[in-house]
């Protein structure tokens, strides 16, 4: 008997620890702390939100892993440019969030009255995130304080720029989590409760090439529409070229860091 005893003890002590490690190793995979950029690289790309006249006076931030964004140089123009690594777009539709993804990239800039709004979303949920709540739960946050009006609509017109050449986020948040990367900069105006119907937009047509996609719209369409509601417009392709160009380094070196950073050829 006691030697059953002793051995039944044994199992249940190794049932116990696997539970125990196992739980906390899928605790971990979901809470994980988003990968640091290089500085020097998370401003530059930051600043490639914005068009060359604005970038020199605007206030730069960088994500510390620990406690959320941080500035990294105060500005004076009233605009606002970071790397997201968990976008606003992470908390549309009813797809489960399950983790944090170490892929994102997404360059944003706003102005004053976007940074008093839009701007909450993303520095709250970098907040959270560097405290360790787990990713669904986050969602259920920010979607119950849209739900409430805690997040209010811009005091005024506005514009968020995200001229970046690159963007690597949820093709269409609303219905999937689905993510590629994308060349596409373009210009995003402050439309609260704006519809597609309401102006005549059209979600444009994408095309695939394996993680990669490319974007095919000359004419405005709303996206995530509700109280941070956007009208979004896309540069052509001689700017587009022209951006493509000028930040060549940046976007070989961010292709070495992740294949799944590198542009759509």
């Amino acid at each position: 008997m006691k030697i059953r005893e002793k051995i039944f003890g044994g199992m249940l002590m190794v049932l116990t620890l696997v539970l125990l490690f196992g739980g906390l190793s899928v605790a971990a995979a979901e809470m994980k702390k988003s990968e640091p950029l290089p500085r020097d690289l998370e401003i530059q790309l930051a600043l490639s939100a914005l068009p060359a006249h604005l970038r020199d006076n605007a206030t730069v931030y960088v994500l510390n892993p620990d406690k959320g964004f941080e500035v990294a140089r105060k500005g004076t123009n009233g605009f606002h440019t970071f790397v997201a690594r968990t976008g606003d777009d992470t908390f549309r539709g009813c797809w489960p969030f399950k983790e944090y993804r170490d892929d994102i990239l997404y360059p944003v800039s706003f102005d004053a009255a976007g940074a008093k709004a839009h701007m909450r979303v993303f520095f709250d949920a970098a907040e959270m995130q560097a405290k360790g709540t787990p990713p669904g739960e986050l969602k259920k946050i920010i979607q119950d304080r849209f739900r409430m009006q805690y997040y209010k609509a811009p005091e005024r017109a506005g514009v968020s720029y995200m001229v970046s050449p690159i963007l690597r986020s949820y093709v269409n948040p609303e219905e999937n989590d689905d993510v590629r990367t994308a060349n596409v900069p373009h210009v995003m105006y402050y439309a609260p409760y704006v519809s597609n119907e309401d102006i005549g937009g059209k979600f444009p047509p994408i095309q695939y090439a394996g993680d990669q996609m490319k974007v095919g719209a000359i004419y405005p369409f709303v996206i995530m529409p509700g109280v941070y509601g956007y009208m979004i417009h896309f540069l052509d392709l001689t700017e587009r070229a022209a951006i493509n160009k000028e930040y060549e380094e940046m976007l070989g070196t961010l292709c070495k860091m992740k294949e799944v950073w590198c542009l759509p050829k």
